[in-house]
């Protein structure tokens, strides 16, 4: 009687074991953080981009993402309401990860920077970074087009995006030529 308990307790052990094992493999596996990424400003911006694009179904990089920004940062869209005038919005990284975290992985965005203006005085800077963006990176024609006005700080170690305030283009709001590459 003793013998066929060891034996399934010790079928049962292998069988939770395996069964964790293939609970564990399912796991989204958790991007590494690239401390790196915060090193110069050309860095930041494309660890920025890089975070919150992939395709439909895949998960973004929230944990790289929330690293880029100082702890006060906001985000702040701008855009028309629905009487024609131009408000704003203004949210933490936290903010827009939640509101935009599952949109992102329902749709795809995958959005690309296409032109660059830099300005720095001392540890600020000032990035107009003219973007497309895609469902796919399969897709030939973005279905958005915009500019992200970027504002940074270094600390004497690292750049901290301390704002993002963007625009979308629209028939009445082209981008201007200075910023198409």
């Amino acid at each position: 009687m003793q013998k066929l308990f060891t034996f399934l307790l010790v079928c049962c052990l292998t069988i939770v074991s395996y069964a964790q094992e293939e609970t564990n493999d399912e796991k989204p596996k958790e991007l590494a953080l690239d401390t790196t990424a915060v090193l110069t400003i050309d860095k930041t911006i494309k660890s920025l981009y890089a975070a919150i694009s992939g395709e439909k179904g895949e998960a973004r990089h929230w944990k790289q993402f929330n690293y880029l920004f100082n702890p006060n940062a906001k985000l702040i869209p701008t855009g028309k309401d629905e009487f024609g005038e131009y408000k704003v919005h203004y949210m933490s990284p936290q903010d827009y990860k939640k509101n935009s975290k599952d949109w992102l992985e329902e749709h795809g965005f995958i959005e690309k920077e296409i032109y660059r203006k830099t300005e720095v005085f001392g540890p600020i800077a000032h990035v107009f970074s003219t973007y497309e963006s895609y469902h796919s990176a399969t897709d030939e024609e973005p279905f958005m087009r915009g500019i992200n006005s970027i504002q940074l700080f270094y600390d004497g170690k690292r750049w901290w995006i301390t704002n993002i305030s963007w625009s979308q283009e629209s028939r009445l709001n082209p981008i201007p030529k200075q910023y198409l590459p």
